[in-house]
């Protein structure tokens, strides 16, 4: 029944009681006794209770869709107001909901788009760097080796220091490049990529281990890298922000698709806001339709989950291929350490990476030209 005919049903039979008994045998005397008016007062009570209670049930259907509308996060999607109460409010709540999936797929697809836009220009600030900027200062360090060469003695030292300085600023350059764009993951696959990743956060005051499973299911790129970057996030904050000395990172298989778990023994998540880099996490979670978990680990320190399962669409249908890898080596010039050559490793470096590794400082894989992401924010 519908909310309108409740209420009006509810006014009519009320009227008509009060109709009836003005009509029946019931007579108010002029002035009203007390026994009468407490028969009237008991009446109108009456007839007001029984009107607030169906008016509370037929409008709390629409308490809960207010209370649902004001929690709703399309970063948390896939709650929904529960469908119930007279036809109106019913298809009110249908709407709604309907309006939540419109949301959601639109703000998928825009993250979507962003993302690879994102993606994409990093590509292109890593390469310039690397081509533009890397090349220059590796042509000024051989020009600086030169001039030393020839240089009086009471300069020498002088110059020294510049090359020492052109020399840091290439390294600079070369590792903010590698953090743009994940040159390993593209080359070598996950399980070296998140090897090179570890060891690259390991460094004085923080042990990173890695535990990664050899059978994995194969993931699509878009999977893999959304993992890749949201173990360098998680691994970020662990060192900028947790006080934490010791860290680990698991990538498992669990029954239905892979979790990655990025651990800390630090002061844990608390109640801090959540920052761009969290918010960036999410929306590369949602982007593959994974599970993201942000909370305290057992003991101290914080947890990082990202979970991705077949009714997501991030695990491919076919068995893993195999790439052929030739990532570009670097030589060094005498006297400058500076590379200016490249090499090229014969064989296959397989993307299902090798047998369950698990170290606790795993030094980093040969740089190519390009890895890694500059970090997506702050926790």
């Amino acid at each position: 029944m519908s909310l309108f005919r409740r209420i009006f049903l509810l006014n009519a039979a009320g009227l008509t009681v009060a109709t009836a008994l003005l009509l029946g045998p019931v007579t108010v005397s002029t002035p009203i006794l007390p026994g009468e008016a407490l028969v009237v007062v008991l009446g109108l009570a009456l007839m007001l209770v029984v009107n607030g209670f169906v008016l509370w049930i037929g409008l709390a259907p629409l308490q809960r869709l207010g209370r649902a509308m004001a929690a709703a996060d399309l970063t948390h999607p896939g709650a929904r107001a529960p469908v119930t109460g007279p036809a109106e409010v019913a298809e009110l709540i249908t709407t709604y909901n309907t309006m939540l999936d419109r949301l959601e797929t639109e703000r998928a697809t825009s993250s979507a788009r962003a993302l690879s836009a994102q993606e994409g220009e990093r590509r292109r600030v890593s390469q310039e760097l690397h081509d533009e900027v890397g090349q220059t200062l590796t042509a000024v360090l051989l020009q600086l080796k030169r001039v030393a060469d020839r240089v009086p003695g009471e300069l020498r030292d002088e110059v020294s220091q510049t090359q020492e300085a052109v020399r840091g600023s290439l390294d600079e350059i070369r590792r903010i490049a590698r953090r743009l764009r994940p040159g390993v993951l593209e080359e070598l696959g996950l399980h070296s990529a998140l090897r090179s990743l570890t060891g690259e956060f390991t460094t004085h005051g923080l042990s990173v281990a890695h535990h990664l499973d050899a059978d994995l299911p194969p993931l699509n790129e878009e999977a893999e890298l959304v993992v890749y970057r949201v173990a360098q996030e998680g691994l970020t904050n662990t060192a900028r922000h947790a006080g934490a000395d010791r860290a680990e990172l698991r990538l498992r298989r669990v029954p239905d698709g892979v979790e990655l778990l990025v651990r800390d023994n630090g002061r844990g998540p608390g109640r801090v806001r959540e920052g761009a880099g969290i918010t960036g996490m999410r929306e590369r979670a949602l982007l593959v339709g994974a599970a993201f978990s942000l909370g305290p680990a057992p003991g101290r320190g914080t947890d990082v989950r990202l979970r991705l399962t077949t009714a997501g669409g991030s695990l491919r249908q076919l068995p893993a291929t195999t790439c052929t890898g030739t990532p570009t080596g670097t030589g060094t010039p005498t006297g400058t350490g500076t590379p200016t050559g490249t090499g090229t490793p014969t064989g296959a470096a397989p993307r299902t990476g090798p047998a369950t590794a698990t170290a606790g400082a795993a030094a980093p894989a040969p740089a190519p030209t390009d890895t890694p992401t500059v970090s997506e924010g702050d926790r």
